[in-house]
């Protein structure tokens, strides 16, 4: 008999992503609520009473209901935050917080649901800091890296270890001219750095002399190799630039990878590595809700089924 428990999906109206994996799933008969956390509560409700017992409830939304106590699994991807336009500042601020703290603490603490990812260890490991160090305590290769406010420690060690690029802790989205646009990765030279840096953190790398970059997504206790090829700093400007071939990681890299996923609490992670000429592997980031499917389309190689594997809990 099919588990007929739902697989909810956390994500915003556009998620071409999350579009492929809910198809998957529907192919396998596997029933699938899907919300944007975001629309709460113009659209979206929910009632849940803790209790001795535990917690019990609903979750509605325009077209679906969720049974708070007897969800299979949680995928949790790129939903919007909230919004309250129609409150003043005060009461809108207030009402974020009551929203992210009720709501996303009913969704944080579902029974029985096997969640990918938990929106907590998302959290946690979205901290560039925390997956550097982790990185290099696995045992991975770390580029020499800087985190500072200070002009005079950024110059001192673009002179140690030059070249050396600037990179965002993290990237929000500004707007130019209403277009959307992110601070971009680029190399940094000692006399480029002067007392803006004082005004917030930053992070400096130490520049690897790559041949190519490695994307490697791990879901669940599959991992998906994928070496990009371009003449780009940041493979990520330009898509039409690239070339893709599937490729294997070296046992110590498989194996740290699962060690860094096992601290963060992590069921899938994009991973980005630069590869040099001695065909060593450096890591530069992982991204716990990173994209992963236009390179299955570009390879063939299996994600979506992985990934609907792991949100059914096929055993």
């Amino acid at each position: 008999m099919s588990d007929p428990r739902p697989v909810l999906v956390v994500t915003s109206l556009y998620d071409p992503t999350a579009d492929v994996v809910i198809s998957e799933l529907h192919d396998r008969s596997v029933p699938v609520v899907r919300f944007d956390s975001g629309d709460f509560p113009a659209s979206l409700s929910v009632e849940a009473e803790i209790t001795q017992d535990g917690m019990r409830g609903h979750l509605n939304t325009p077209s679906r209901t969720a049974d708070l106590a007897n969800v299979r699994a949680l995928y949790y991807r790129r939903p919007t935050g909230f919004a309250f336009p129609h409150l003043d500042e005060q009461d809108a601020r207030f009402a974020v917080t009551q929203a992210r703290y009720g709501l996303g603490g009913v969704i944080a603490s579902l029974p029985d649901c096997l969640y990918v990812n938990h929106p907590h260890r998302i959290g946690d490991a979205e901290f560039k800091p925390s997956g550097l160090a982790i990185a290099a305590h696995t045992g991975l290769r770390v580029p020499p890296t800087l985190i500072t406010s200070n002009p005079d420690a950024a110059k001192a060690f673009i002179k140690r270890h030059g070249p050396v690029i600037y990179k965002p802790l993290h990237n929000p989205v500004y707007r130019v001219d209403d277009v959307s646009s992110v601070v971009k990765i680029a190399e940094v030279a000692a006399e480029d750095i002067d007392d803006r840096v004082a005004g917030t953190a930053h992070l400096f790398q130490k520049l690897v002399p790559k041949t190519a970059d490695v994307r490697v997504t791990v879901i669940g206790p599959h991992t998906f190799c994928v070496r990009i090829d371009s003449d780009l700093l940041d493979w990520r400007t330009d898509y039409s630039r690239l070339s893709y071939a599937p490729v294997t990681a070296p046992a110590e890299v498989e194996l740290a990878l699962h060690t860094y996923m096992d601290h963060f609490g992590l069921l899938f992670g994009a991973f980005d590595f630069a590869l040099d000429a001695q065909g060593r592997w450096w890591f530069l980031e992982c991204n716990p809700s990173g994209q992963w499917y236009w390179l299955e389309t570009e390879t063939g190689l299996p994600m979506c089924a992985a990934l609907a594997d792991l949100l059914e809990r096929k055993p």
